[in-house]
C-alpha cells in the first residue's frame, strides 16, 4: 500500500465480527502480535480495539445481528457519512445500516456495492483510524472480488473517488495518487455460493509461519504461500471462526 496514513476516499480501518470474542482475539494474538483492549463500557458491547505498540490496528467485535456473517469488512474514509450513503444508493448500492454516531469517535454506515460486496464507510471525529499500515501485524491492501469487475470500477470512482489502474492482470484501486487495493475477477475457480466481497491483507514477517501458525491454532490455508511474479509472497487463510484473510511478506509490493 502506497499509503501512510488514513486519506478521504483510502481504507481507514478494518473490523472483524465473530461468534467467538475471546478465541478471536487469542488467534489474532498469536498470529500478529496484537494486544486487545476491549472497552470496558457497557453499550460498547465489547468492541475490541488491537494494538501494536501504542498504534490502533483492527477492530474486533461481537456479532450483533443474526444474520450477520463471520468476516473481516473493510471501512473507507469519508469526510460526510451522510452524503456518503446518499451517493451508495445513487449508484446502485444498498445502504445495510446507519449512519450512527459512535460515541465521539465518529460516525459509521454498512453498505454493499451493487453486486453485494459489503464495506464500510468512516467519518472520523476522535478517531481517525488505523495508526500504522505495511507493517508486521497491520492492513497493508484491500482487495475487491467480484463478478461484475465494470460495474464495481463505476460504483466505487463515482462514490468515492477512486482511480482505476486499467491492468487486465490486476487493476488496481488508488486515491490521489496512490494504489491501496486491487481487484480479482472471480471466474469458475470460485464456487457458486462465494459472493462478492473484500479481502483485507495483513503484513506478515513470514508467510509460511503465519499459514503454518494458523493451522496449528485450528484455522484453514486457503491459498497455500505463493510468491507472486512481480509481486510479494501471500496467502490466504481461514480464522478457527471462519473470517477469511490475506497476508503478505512485509516489504514487497503488491
Amino acid at each position: 500500500m502506497e499509503l501512510t496514513a488514513p486519506v478521504t476516499g483510502g481504507p481507514c480501518w478494518v473490523e472483524l465480527g465473530t461468534s467467538d470474542l475471546e478465541s478471536a482475539q487469542r488467534f489474532y494474538t498469536r498470529l500478529f502480535g496484537w494486544r486487545p483492549d476491549t472497552d470496558p463500557r457497557r453499550e460498547a458491547g465489547g468492541y475490541t480495539v488491537a494494538r501494536l505498540g501504542g498504534a490502533a490496528v483492527a477492530g474486533l467485535a461481537p456479532l450483533y445481528q443474526p444474520s450477520q456473517p463471520v468476516a473481516w469488512n473493510v471501512s473507507f474514509a469519508v469526510a460526510d457519512a451522510d452524503a456518503a450513503v446518499r451517493a451508495v444508493a445513487s449508484a446502485g448500492g444498498t445502504v445495510l445500516l446507519g449512519p450512527v454516531d459512535v460515541f465521539d469517535a465518529g460516525r459509521f454506515a454498512v453498505a454493499a456495492d451493487p453486486s453485494g460486496a459489503v464495506f464500510q464507510l468512516w467519518q472520523a471525529d476522535a478517531f481517525p483510524g488505523t495508526g500504522l499500515f505495511d507493517a508486521p501485524g497491520s492492513l497493508g491492501w484491500a482487495e475487491l472480488l467480484t463478478r461484475a469487475p465494470r460495474e464495481a470500477a463505476a460504483f466505487y470512482t463515482t462514490v468515492l473517488g477512486w482511480s482505476v489502474d486499467p491492468s487486465l492482470r490486476y487493476p488496481r484501486w488508488g486515491v490521489d495518487g496512490a494504489d491501496f487495493g486491487g481487484m480479482v475477477v472471480m471466474d469458475d475457480k470460485f464456487p457458486h455460493e462465494v459472493p462478492a466481497h473484500w479481502l483485507p491483507y495483513f503484513a506478515v514477517e513470514d508467510v509460511d509461519d503465519a499459514a503454518l501458525t494458523t493451522t496449528r491454532m485450528g484455522g484453514n490455508v486457503l491459498m497455500e504461500p505463493t510468491s507472486l511474479p512481480d509481486g510479494p509472497r501471500i496467502a490466504v487463510l481461514r480464522d478457527p471462526q471462519g473470517a477469511m484473510f490475506g497476508v503478505y511478506r512485509a516489504g514487497d509490493g503488491f
